[in-house]
């Protein structure tokens, strides 16, 4: 597991483990959990192809930021309709990720967990890899999976730029 650049947590630098994902780079594949009326199921970079796709990755829909950023971006994702694919991705437990997007109306956007084996945060380059949890990003893949945009937030308690992401996204559609 490699090592690049850090983030800070409330002023405290913290190690993010994986390779950076930059723009140009060919998204790596993703094999998240998700829960709901069919029970649990997979998610999977194959899943987002076909049509751009739009990624949140929050440390834990149980904060505040992150539910903030959770319920701004269903918001702005809602006037694309089903031009887009949407997922929120963290750690938190599938069943905890559907209640929270259930009760908040989060229909914009699916979820998966990586809670399993956090390969998702490694792969993508943003697990901190002190708290074993993952750092707060942005990414925007086109059609074919190439990421479009990239923006690993450098302080994990702050929102990510969403103007800049949705824009982004909007080049695509």
């Amino acid at each position: 597991m490699g090592r690049h650049g850090a983030v800070t947590f409330k002023g405290n630098p913290l190690t993010l483990a994986g390779e950076e994902l930059r723009v140009g780079s060919v998204a790596p594949d993703f094999d998240l959990v998700a829960y709901g009326p069919t029970g649990m199921t997979h998610v999977t970079k194959a899943d987002l192809l076909g049509k751009p796709a739009f990624i949140s990755v929050v440390p834990s829909l149980d904060t505040p930021v992150c539910q903030v950023q959770t319920r701004t971006f269903n918001g702005r994702l809602a006037a694309l309709g089903d031009k887009v694919t949407a997922l929120t991705v963290s750690l938190d437990l599938p069943f905890a990720m559907n209640r929270f997007c259930g009760a908040e109306d989060i229909k914009a956007m699916r979820n998966g967990s990586d809670y399993m084996d956090r390969s998702f945060g490694e792969k993508w380059g943003v697990l901190i890899d002190e708290l074993k949890i993952l750092a707060r990003a942005v990414f925007v893949l086109d059609a074919k999976g190439v990421v479009q945009y990239a923006q690993v937030v450098n302080e994990v308690a702050s929102e990510p730029d969403y103007d800049a992401a949705i824009a982004a996204l909007e080049k695509l559609v």
